[in-house]
């Protein structure tokens, strides 16, 4: 019953929290099972795979194309902690977060999230049949990722610690804004799952902050080298610590797709910005705010306040 309870919740809150981006209400849909199944060829249309879900690229029957999540809940979480995540996702409204659509229970259940024109920041970075990006959208995505994980750590009630950042994590828009896709509310430290809180245990809060900055410090190494960093990016991290960030040395890494076409002061500000974060694992010390304000001051880019 308690269940069903928040079915009908869930479906009256959808009429006065799902907004799209272009500021019109719209409701979240229930999918079932056959529907994804149907809309992502069988489950073959695989956009990336990460600890706990598995993305999709769908294509519904009236032809709306969007990115379907699988959601690997732990064995104890029941309908009601599921529709509650949906709920609250739901919630979510900023520019680069990816915003939520449908969703569908049971068995097994998925989380529908509108569709990305251009695909993954990955397939820009690695596919040379992909526009190769510029060095103007790759700051913007550097910034904008930035302010959307602020924005979950500090502007939403309860936050939301749990984000996954990667080039695969990261699609892009028809105007290549970027948005996260990977984002929960499950908070886990140890393997121990614990229900979404208004305030996360300071323990929790550390080291998913510490881990999320991190992942941002590599994201960055990615997008001004076009390495993937996917794999641990050992040998980028070690470069931008052990390196002085020096004219030659950085040239050795650039992108080449970029060749020369970029601001030297941004770069070495950027990256300066990157071996901040990825140092920030063993000093837990810097919080995502003042990664961000130190973006937009090394960059001179400004970033509008979560919507």
């Amino acid at each position: 019953m308690e269940a069903l309870i928040f079915k009908i919740r869930l479906l009256i809150l959808a009429w006065f929290h799902f907004r799209s981006h272009s500021g019109s209400i719209s409701l979240v849909k229930h999918f079932s099972y056959k529907d994804i199944k149907k809309a992502t060829d069988g489950f073959r249309r695989v956009v990336y795979i990460s600890s706990k879900r598995v993305a999709y690229r769908a294509k519904f029957r009236n032809g709306h194309a969007a990115i379907v999540k699988e959601v690997r809940a732990a064995e104890d979480q029941d309908d009601t902690a599921f529709y509650r995540e949906v709920q609250l996702l739901g919630r979510l409204h900023h520019r680069h977060i990816a915003a939520l659509s449908g969703f569908s229970s049971g068995p097994k259940r998925f989380l529908v999230f509108e569709d990305m024109e251009k695909g993954s920041l990955k397939e820009h970075l690695s596919d040379p049949l992909k526009t190769p990006l510029n060095w103007r959208i790759r700051l913007q995505i550097a910034v904008g990722i930035a302010a959307a994980v602020e924005y979950l750590h500090f502007f939403c009630d309860p936050p939301m610690y749990h984000v996954s950042i990667s080039s695969s994590t990261i699609m892009l828009d028809e105007n290549f804004t970027a948005k996260l896709c990977d984002v929960s509310l499950l908070c886990s430290i140890e393997n121990n799952i614990q229900p979404p809180k208004s305030k996360c245990s300071k323990e929790c809060r550390d080291e998913i902050c510490k881990h999320t900055i991190y992942q941002l410090g590599l994201l960055i190494l990615e997008l001004v080298t076009g390495q993937s960093s996917e794999d641990g990016g050992v040998d980028l991290v070690q470069w931008v610590q052990d390196s002085r960030l020096r004219r030659r040395s950085i040239h050795q890494m650039i992108d080449p797709d970029l060749g020369d076409s970029y601001d030297f002061r941004e770069l070495k500000g950027l990256l300066a910005v990157a071996k901040m974060c990825v140092q920030s694992i063993h000093k837990p010390t810097i919080k995502t705010p003042q990664i961000l304000w130190f973006l937009q001051k090394k960059l001179g880019i400004s970033q509008g306040v979560p919507q």
